[in-house]
């Protein structure tokens, strides 16, 4: 059971955090949940889709395997790839929302981490914090990723309001073949139309442009080229299983 609570600069001065991935720690997932907000690193490594979650609202999410439970990204080593999403590369953080007191009330994130996470010791790994104060480099990232996340929330849902306003978004059924016959598919997903995109009129061009999701859409198109990567990665592991 997790152990949520607020960092403390003082009561976890010597925490340390093991800094890897593995089944263990909730990798081996086919999709994960990804945001606007890291798209352009996303677009380079993995398939971009859509789905629809619990309250039947469009969220993103990267394809990372071809069977249940299976990321064809992730071995033995460690997780191969040039990036990492960010709900994936947090690692044992989040954020919490703290209210602030004052004239204006409003919600501040802040930094969550789960002392039960085996990752987190004072022991092994990453400091949190400098010998004499101040936050390490490495919790200088986590803020990074942690705020991709938060501001990629809000982002989502401007960004598919603005995708659905210009008729953008069509189901889509990914069907793969391997050479040796096998077959596999990615189903309930959604994708922006190439030629809704391409037919585009000025001012809706424009529109996108300029609250700057029209690269994105484009983004999300141009990331289906990598299918082609988890073909060879599930062509790879097929063969080293059948040896």
């Amino acid at each position: 059971m997790a152990n949520r609570v607020l960092l403390d600069n003082v009561a976890h001065q010597d925490l340390k955090v093991a800094v890897r991935h593995g089944t263990d720690y909730g990798d081996n997932v086919n999709q994960v949940l990804i945001f606007p907000t890291e798209y352009a690193e996303i677009q380079r490594e993995y398939p971009i889709l859509f789905r629809k979650d619990a309250e039947d609202q469009y969220v993103s999410v990267a394809i990372l395997g071809l069977d249940k439970d299976e990321n064809l990204f992730l071995d033995k080593t460690g997780w191969n790839a040039r990036y990492v999403p960010a709900v994936q590369a947090r690692g044992p953080f989040l954020i919490g929302l703290s209210k602030s007191t004052g004239a204006e009330s409003r919600a501040d994130p802040m930094i969550h981490v789960d002392l039960d996470d085996p990752r987190v010791s004072e022991t092994e790994g990453e400091a949190l914090f400098l010998p004499h104060g101040g936050n390490s480099p490495y919790l200088e990232r986590v803020a990074r990723t942690l705020q991709t996340i938060h501001k990629g929330v809000d982002l989502s849902k401007a960004m598919f309001d603005a995708f659905e306003k210009a008729s953008l978004i069509e189901p889509v059924n990914v069907e793969v073949s391997l050479g040796d016959g096998a077959k596999y598919g990615v189903s309930s997903c959604y994708t922006i139309s190439q030629a809704r995109l391409a037919s585009l009129d000025g001012a809706t061009l424009e529109r996108l442009n300029k609250d700057g999701f029209l690269q994105l859409a484009f983004w999300a198109v141009s990331s289906l080229g990598n299918v082609n990567r988890l073909i060879e990665l599930k062509t790879r592991k097929r063969a080293q299983e059948q040896a």
